[in-house]
C-alpha cells in the first residue's frame, strides 16, 4: 500500500483523524458544520469561519490529501472516490450526530456527493446542505470546458494567480513548484472530469451562495442548485469574486447561524 492511502485495513481512528479537522472544540454544539475546501485549499481555509459560530455549532474542516499535514499523500483525482472516503470517516465518529454541509467551489461538489452517500445510512443524513461559488451539477452543460488539470505549469500558475490572487513567486523553486501543484492539478482533475448522475438530489434543503463578480459562476448557474433537491433552495449573493469567502466570513457565517437555528 502506498503511502497516505487509507483502505478498510486501516485503524478506524485514522481513517477519521486523516480527513476531519477541527480548531475550536466545544462541548456545547447541538450541531456540527462539516466544511469542504476548494481546489487546492486546505482545512486551514476554514478557521477564520470556525471562530465566528457559537458554541452550539461546532466546525469540522475537511482535509484532502496532498497538503498541509498530508503533503506527503498523493491526491486524489476523482470526487466519488473524495466522497467515499469522507463519508466514510464521518461514519465512524459522527454516525448519530446532527450535521450540516458546507461547500465552496469544488468542496460543494464532494460535499454534495458526501451527502447523497450518508443518505444511505439511515440517522446520518446531514440536515443542511451549504453550497458556494459552484454552479450546480445540471447546468454543466452551460459551461465552457478547460481542463486546467492537463494545462503546463505556468498556465496553472497564472488560473490560480487570477482566481484566488496567489503569488507567483511562491512556485519559484522547482521543490515548492512541485509540492503546491500536484495537489492542484489532482483536484482541477477530480472537478473538471465529475458529471453528476442524472437527477441525483438529496432530501435535505440547500442554500447557494456566491459572489456577484465571481468570473466562473453566475447567480442564474448557482440558483439551478435547486433541481438537486427535494427540498428548498435558497440563494444568497454577496459581493465579490470567486472568492468572496474569504472576505465575507462574517456575513456568512451570520447567514448560516440563522439557517441552521432551526435544528438546534
Amino acid at each position: 500500500m502506498n503511502r497516505g492511502v487509507l483502505s478498510s485495513m486501516t485503524p478506524p481512528s485514522q481513517r477519521y483523524s486523516s480527513w476531519i479537522r477541527t480548531f475550536h472544540s466545544t462541548r456545547e454544539a447541538g450541531i456540527r458544520l462539516v466544511c469542504f475546501p476548494h481546489a487546492g485549499g486546505g482545512a486551514g481555509f476554514y478557521f477564520p469561519l470556525s471562530g465566528l459560530l457559537p458554541p452550539e455549532v461546532q466546525l469540522l474542516a475537511v482535509q484532502y490529501p496532498g497538503r498541509q499535514d498530508r503533503r506527503n499523500e498523493p491526491g486524489i483525482g476523482d470526487i466519488g472516490t473524495l466522497a467515499d472516503r469522507i463519508a466514510d470517516a464521518l461514519q465512524l465518529r459522527h454516525g448519530g450526530d446532527r450535521l450540516a454541509f458546507f461547500g465552496h467551489s469544488m468542496g460543494a461538489a464532494v460535499a454534495f456527493e458526501t451527502a447523497r452517500r450518508l443518505e444511505q445510512h439511515p440517522g446520518s443524513s446531514p440536515v443542511h446542505l451549504f453550497v458556494s461559488g459552484r454552479p450546480a451539477p445540471c447546468a454543466h452543460d452551460q459551461r465552457p470546458e478547460q481542463y486546467l488539470h492537463l494545462r503546463d505549469d505556468e498556465e496553472l500558475i497564472a488560473e490560480l494567480s487570477m482566481l484566488s490572487g496567489t503569488d507567483p513567486a511562491l512556485f519559484s523553486t522547482p521543490e515548492l513548484r512541485e509540492l503546491l501543484l500536484s495537489p492542484v492539478r489532482a483536484d482541477f482533475r477530480a472537478i473538471e472530469t465529475y458529471r453528476c448522475t442524472p437527477g441525483a438530489s438529496v432530501g435535505c434543503p440547500i442554500t447557494a451562495l456566491t459572489g456577484n463578480a465571481d468570473p466562473l459562476v453566475s447567480p442564474a448557474q448557482v440558483r439551478m442548485w435547486q433541481a438537486h433537491t427535494s427540498a428548498s433552495c435558497t440563494l444568497h449573493v454577496y459581493e465579490g469574486r470567486h472568492f468572496y469567502l474569504a472576505e465575507r466570513f462574517g456575513e456568512v457565517a451570520d447567514q448560516i447561524c440563522r439557517t441552521l437555528k432551526e435544528y438546534l
